[in-house]
């Protein structure tokens, strides 16, 4: 049997529930509770005698539901501020109508400046919110294509893209409502929100919500069904996932790299980091002769190690000057919470404790453990010193990119001084081609130019911007654009990024 074939000793439903954790820090709710709430659906969906087949549906439905808001997560940040703590806050409103017209308002432009607050405010009253409804038709989109990707059915793509829809219709897509929305998806609705509810005000809180938003957000059916049955709704046994057949080890490092595109979504500077370091990390431990499971244990903690970048919020991400003492001390917990989530199970266990160690020094200075010598393993030491160089090549708010020679000159200064091992960072440089280029080609039919543009809007360029950098017009910028979304598909920035990462676009030195 080829390796290729092999079981991975893991399920995907045990990787999705794993990858949930993540959503949770992302959405500013306690772990776990993407988990509850699909516990809550899934026992209503047993009472309300859901098929077998719909309810292993509602599962995946439930893991991925959300996963789509890192994608939208700088927009939200450049409209809202703190994109974790507006999503938190959001459990508490109704968004349609006055209600949640006016909780968008009051959040415009939130730790900025007044004129930018004024300016979003503004922008939001003209346009009656469509911002707003861009950002979730995109967060379904986005979402959808992770299901297809992971090769789930087209049942759970389609509820996907209903996860913004409402009982009275006046959710995204504008007019789907009733008896159209899947009842998949009618009752996450109603679980997501009385699982906070529950924690927060008990019974009585969760049956309020419930009651309140009956025939508006939530399907009346599904509230009657969860009055009826709320007490042990709430409070039932562990319901484990569904099981799927066993990843193979190929399909394992798909759906790897699917969850590591979405990763870096979260912040447009990012896109294709994870990819990025991963390659470069596993062909640094092949050079250096580590045994062929450590070289893919490394490629694939690549890909997982910045996970933990959900519980940050994008503003702290994207800030432009140096972070305070609070924003530095979430940024370093970032590397916890990606060992935090990969706790469980074992096959992703060993994962995360490599992925952990991407911020780890030779003498200490590292974080969030403060490792040093031979407390790092060398697919530690490898994975520090791939992601440091990559990081490095890539633009951040705070800097531009180094140049590749820049980018040698630190990694051997790092050497020097005993931040980075020096067969470990030596093999990197090794492997990285010390600044030998990549020929980028165009997909899809993308002319040179367009591959260009392609490259500037992933990274987080606006019309403008695109303009400016390479000394066209705005109005040719625009085709240009309007040219690349027909071409590979894309209907947001989000999802053309996506089509630049999977056709290997995304290399810094491109740019």
């Amino acid at each position: 049997m080829e390796l290729a074939d092999r079981d991975a000793g893991i399920d995907l439903a045990e990787l999705l529930a794993a990858f949930s954790l993540t959503t949770d820090l992302g959405l500013g709710q306690p772990m776990e509770h993407v988990l509850r709430s699909w516990r809550i659906a899934e026992r209503l969906a047993e009472r309300m005698d859901l098929p077998e087949d719909q309810r292993r549906s509602l599962f995946y439905v439930s893991m991925l539901a959300w996963v789509g808001c890192v994608a939208d997560s700088p927009e939200v940040a450049a409209s809202f501020g703190d994109d974790i703590a507006f999503r938190a806050d959001s459990y508490d409103v109704d968004l349609a109508g006055a209600a949640g017209f006016g909780f968008f308002l009051r959040r415009a432009g939130r730790g900025g400046p007044m004129w930018h607050r004024l300016r979003v405010a503004t922008t939001m009253l003209a346009t009656g919110g469509q911002r707003v409804v861009q950002g979730m038709q995109s967060h379904c989109t986005t979402t959808s294509a992770l299901a297809e990707r992971l090769g789930l059915g087209q049942d759970v793509g389609a509820a996907l893209r209903q996860f913004f829809t409402r009982w009275d219709g006046r959710g995204v897509p504008a007019g789907v409502g009733g008896a159209d929305i899947a009842l998949i998806v009618r009752l996450l609705h109603l679980a997501d929100v009385v699982e906070v509810r529950h924690r927060t005000g008990g019974v009585r809180g969760a049956l309020e919500v419930a009651q309140q938003r009956r025939g508006t957000q939530f399907s009346p059916d599904v509230v009657d069904a969860f009055v009826a049955h709320a007490a042990e709704v709430l409070s039932g046994a562990e319901t484990e996932p569904p099981r799927r057949r066993p990843l193979t080890e190929s399909e394992l490092d798909t759906a790897l790299e699917a969850l590591a595109d979405f990763t870096d979504l979260r912040c447009a500077s990012r896109a294709g980091h994870s990819r990025g370091v991963a390659e470069l990390a596993a062909a640094a431990a092949r050079s250096i002769g580590l045994p062929v499971g450590d070289v893919i244990a490394t490629r694939r903690a690549g890909l997982l190690h910045d996970i933990g970048l959900h519980g940050v919020a994008t503003t702290i991400l994207d800030q432009p000057g140096p972070l305070s003492a609070t924003d530095w001390e979430r940024v370093r917990l970032s590397s916890y919470y990606t060992e935090r989530v990969l706790a469980r199970p074992a096959a992703l266990a060993r994962l995360g404790a490599i992925a952990a160690t991407a911020h780890e020094r030779m003498d200490g200075t590292g974080y969030h453990r403060g490792l040093s010598g031979a407390a790092v393993p060398m697919t530690g030491r490898v994975l520090a010193a791939a992601c440091a160089y990559r990081a490095m090549l890539e633009p951040r708010a705070h800097r531009e990119a180094l140049t590749d020679k820049q980018a040698v000159g630190a990694i051997r200064d790092a050497i020097r001084t005993g931040a980075l091992d020096g067969d470990a960072a030596e093999a990197v440089l090794a492997a990285a081609g010390n600044g030998t280029r990549r020929r980028v080609t165009g997909p899809a039919g993308l002319t040179p130019r367009e591959v260009e543009v392609l490259i500037l809007i992933s990274r987080g360029a606006q019309t403008g911007e695109v303009a400016a950098q390479l000394g066209i017009s705005r109005k040719t910028a625009g085709t240009h654009i309007e040219r690349i979304y027909t071409k590979t598909g894309a209907s947001s920035r989000s999802t053309a990024t996506l089509f630049a990462l999977r056709n290997g676009l995304l290399d810094p030195l491109d740019l």
